[in-house]
């Protein structure tokens, strides 16, 4: 009976940490890792990896990656936070807002253009708004001619394109700013539009929405190549 014991207990101690939306999280900022995930110590002594919702700050390699983390430090570290959890994500982080004295962090990175709205996950409409009086102000990233989503960035655009992103809806229009490998009907496609696989005509159709329009849920491998049947390696 009491190795019964001793099991549940360290069971309970194991799925504790795995969030589920509606969750509410408190504990002190120990490590900042980029402009979007930081760790936090919690009053039972667990150390929770938090990835923060809606938003996706640029790789710590990119233009202003390590501005951003700078930025999340400044809001976060060393502080106690309470985190509004949505999910626990396939790396196994907690997924959710992260509230400093009652400040919505993830919004004030983007306010503070460090951090891109997350167009596949973002809900919220104050993000969208947030974002675009960053660009409009030039406010961080957004003072560089042509800022790369760092989507594309971990896909390997990095020398691409640059993208004209339309503001306040989930499925806003996203055009290339240059011909993509879609033309000479480039300019009809649109982001939103699509997005399965079976839906795609074209190879070069499935990268452009999984390159231009961070559709990465057509990379079901993680091996940089969309929908393997139409882009066979």
């Amino acid at each position: 009976m009491k190795h019964h014991f001793l099991l549940i207990t360290l069971l309970g101690q194991l799925l504790l940490p795995i969030a589920t939306a509606g969750t509410l999280l408190e504990g002190r900022v120990v490590s900042v890792h980029d402009g979007d995930t930081l760790t936090v110590l919690t009053p039972e002594h667990r150390q929770i990896k938090i990835r923060l919702a809606q938003i996706d700050a640029p790789e710590t390699s990119q233009d202003f990656g390590q501005r951003s983390k700078q930025s999340l430090s400044d809001l976060a570290y060393g502080k106690n936070v309470r985190i509004d959890a949505e999910a626990t994500d396939k790396y196994g982080r907690t997924v959710g807002k992260v509230l400093v004295d009652g400040l919505d962090a993830n919004l004030e990175q983007v306010k503070l253009g460090m951090a891109w709205v997350y167009r596949q996950y973002a809900k919220d409409s104050a993000y969208f708004t947030a974002e675009d009086a960053a660009k409009s102000s030039k406010a961080g990233l957004w003072s560089q001619p042509n800022p790369i989503p760092p989507w594309e960035y971990r896909h390997g655009s990095q020398k691409g394109n640059a993208v004209v992103i339309e503001p306040h809806t989930k499925t806003e229009n996203v055009r290339s700013s240059v011909n993509s490998p879609l033309d000479p009907t480039a300019d009809s496609v649109q982001c939103g539009i699509k997005r399965l696989c079976k839906e795609m005509s074209s190879c070069a159709e499935a990268k452009f929405y999984m390159n231009q329009c961070g559709l990465s849920r057509l990379d079901r491998d993680g091996d940089g190549v969309p929908c393997e049947a139409l882009c066979p390696n």
